[in-house]
């Protein structure tokens, strides 16, 4: 549904989080343009009666708001700054709202260069699941300049419960993400730890989830992922290779700062051995199947 009283807005990447955030928007009355390299991508979206764009610089012409939902700092500096990029084809005083995970120092460098064209930069990372992008209940870490959290502020309420307004400078937003990020890593491999050693064990490890989710031990990733591993299905949600990545961030942040982090790069080794062993694109699950299959405890679904 179009309105004339809501600007324009453009995303700019329709995976399992763009997807349910532009069907955020479009739900809350936006006219949504949305973007993604696949044409299966595109094709979805346009099935549930959204606008859709092959590139990112035709996407975002005439948006005030453009959303980047993609993997990493090198996509977003593409859809910036690429061959088809839409730095120079947004607006004037457009703002660009950047949702993926980055090092705050790339996230401050290409603010910079956004608001040298007239534009503004958003930093703003997200986190909470394709579930609650799709029903607009995002938690979004930001941090920018006033100016573009009040034009950024018609999206943010579409697609978030919870919205930190961190600081008056983009990096802010990254760090908390990577903070985010370190325990989120840790708690994934030690719930998958976890798990398997329960079976090592001859639990009965749908109980061993029943009453630890009951007791001290639960974490939310614990909670949220083991079901994957009960089910034995490790179809990618989240995959192991997010985990390579952010936590790999991590370990470059860490090393700059000359601050310890061996929990951290324990984990990071545990999902760089699952990628490594053929998993990477699965879910971030997978690193019990690869506990399992080094220690010989077999797990549903994966004999």
């Amino acid at each position: 549904m179009n309105s004339t009283a809501q600007p324009q807005i453009t995303v700019i990447g329709l995976g399992s989080m763009g997807f349910g955030m532009a069907l955020s928007l479009q739900r809350a009355g936006f006219d949504v343009v949305g973007c993604d390299v696949s044409a299966a991508g595109r094709d979805r979206f346009q099935a549930e009666g959204g606008r859709v764009a092959a590139t990112p610089a035709e996407a975002a012409a005439g948006s005030a708001i453009v959303i980047s939902v993609v993997v990493n700092a090198a996509q977003t500096e593409a859809v910036l700054f690429g061959a088809d990029g839409c730095a120079e084809t947004m607006p004037a005083d457009a703002v660009f709202i950047s949702a993926a995970t980055m090092a705050p120092d790339v996230a401050r460098g290409l603010a910079a260069r956004v608001e040298a064209t007239g534009r503004h930069y958003l930093d703003a990372p997200i986190s909470g699941g394709a579930q609650r992008a799709a029903e607009g209940a995002l938690t979004i870490l930001a941090s920018g300049s006033a100016t573009a959290f009040e034009k950024a502020k018609p999206a943010l309420d579409a697609m978030a419960a919870t919205l930190y307004e961190l600081g008056d400078s983009a990096g802010t937003g990254a760090a908390f993400k990577m903070i985010n990020q370190l325990l989120a890593g840790v708690h994934i491999a030690a719930a998958c730890e976890a798990i398997t050693f329960a079976a090592k064990q001859g639990l009965d490890i749908r109980r061993v989830y029943e009453v630890i989710t009951a007791s001290a031990g639960n974490s939310w990733m614990f909670e949220n992922r083991v079901p994957h591993v009960l089910d034995g299905d490790y179809a990618p949600r989240s995959a192991v290779e997010i985990f390579t990545k952010d936590l790999g961030i991590i370990m470059d942040m860490a090393r700059t700062e000359k601050f310890p982090v061996p929990i951290a790069s324990s984990a990071l080794q545990m999902f760089m051995m699952t990628a490594a062993s053929g998993m990477g694109r699965d879910d971030d699950a997978s690193v019990a199947r690869l506990y399992g299959r080094v220690t010989g405890t077999p797990l549903p679904g994966d004999a």
